[in-house]
């Protein structure tokens, strides 16, 4: 699908029957609390250690409520989370009530999705033109030409009915479509706690960030290293609002420290490594960092993830709220844009890609 005609697909791409209120939200939260509080039964969800030098953050102090101690604990993970994302844009949760069982069913379903043959794998794709979809559903692989190494199966809310789904393996779907649900339910809890954390009116991201028909989830496969080069996903930026990776035990995703060095983003089983993307380093003016991460192959094995991009309605207009920049006293670092201006000109770095490195479009695209 060219950018043109992706450009159509999102305008046309408004879902009113998936805007979520507040109130729904809060609905969603406390639907949690059950499973965060078995998951918090569990010891290993409560170790110290946290996989190299990411933030651990403890959300079972979300699922809990009326405890003045529930409430100095969540105030804790809150400023946790805030100086994160100020850092480095990335941390890792855990008690997260998406169940453990589901994130290992989910990656083992994937894998042997991805170790089917290849044409079986190619059935699962739409025919050309054939989807609305403000990106192409269904099974696809990085060309040749790429410096990407992997393979992905991408699908949107089930609720549209948009998605193409493998006839096999058995129940991939199902977890895929659980996955999706819960994701999509704690998004909506991380966004909640980033509101505190930004200082915003109760509820604001919440309605600003209201329709869901643009949040999408992707299940990766990344090809082994070899002798000559091991990249899996180059050094990037995402463009949405909040990204989650549940990963298996290969390794490789890494993250741009402070100090300018890759921190490995180890595999912690049952955890959930969170991030942040670029609407709300716009948002806050540049007050929190859009995460730059990549992955690096490992020789001899196969990686594979699952993230889920909490995004943003292409109508939406992003630039600098007034809380960080003009009533702050600070000039805005960005000038406005409609998001789906910048998702055309993200995707046209990968369909028609530029001759040099420093014509790519990141978000500086628009800083002032």
């Amino acid at each position: 699908m060219g950018s043109g005609d992706q450009g159509k697909g999102v305008r046309i791409f408004i879902h009113k029957e998936l805007f979520y209120s507040h109130d729904r939200v809060q609905i969603l939260h406390r639907s949690l609390h059950r499973e965060a509080r078995e998951q918090s039964k569990n010891p290993s969800h409560m170790a110290a250690s946290n996989g190299g030098a990411l933030t651990l953050v403890d959300l079972a102090p979300f699922f809990a409520v009326g405890d003045a101690d529930d409430a100095g604990a969540r105030a804790r993970a809150t400023e946790a989370v805030r100086e994160a994302c100020q850092a480095t844009g990335f941390f890792r949760a855990v008690n997260h009530a998406v169940p453990r069982e589901l994130m290992a069913r989910a990656l083992d379903l994937s894998a042997a999705f991805f170790a089917l043959p290849d044409e079986e794998k190619a059935k699962v794709r739409p025919a050309e033109g054939a989807s609305a979809s403000p990106l192409p559903v269904g099974y696809a692989r990085q060309p040749a030409h790429s410096a990407d190494k992997n393979e992905y199966l991408l699908l949107f809310n089930p609720k549209l009915g948009l998605n193409h789904y493998p006839a096999q393996p058995a129940g991939f779907r199902d977890a895929l479509e659980e996955c999706y649900a819960k994701l999509t339910e704690l998004g909506l809890l991380i966004q909640d706690i980033l509101n505190e954390c930004m200082g915003l009116p109760p509820g604001f991201l919440a309605g600003y960030n209201a329709d869901r028909g643009f949040d999408f989830l992707t299940a990766l496969r990344y090809f082994p290293a070899t002798t000559d080069e091991n990249n899996g996903i180059s050094a990037h930026e995402d463009g949405n609002c909040i990204t989650f990776v549940l990963q298996d035990g290969v390794g490789g995703l890494e993250v741009l420290g402070e100090d300018g060095s890759w921190v490995p983003a180890e595999p912690v089983e049952g955890s959930i490594v969170v991030n942040v993307g670029d609407v709300l380093q716009v948002l806050s003016n540049k007050k929190f960092k859009s995460a730059t991460h990549r992955v690096v192959r490992r020789p001899g094995a196969h990686r594979h993830s699952i993230a889920f991009f909490l995004n943003l309605h292409g109508d939406k207009w992003v630039e600098p709220l007034p809380e960080f920049a003009g009533d702050a006293g600070e000039p805005p670092r960005y000038r406005g844009f409609r998001y789906n201006e910048y998702m055309q000109l993200r995707m046209r770095n990968k369909t028609h890609p530029p001759s040099r490195p420093e014509d790519v479009v990141h978000i500086t695209h628009y800083e002032i």
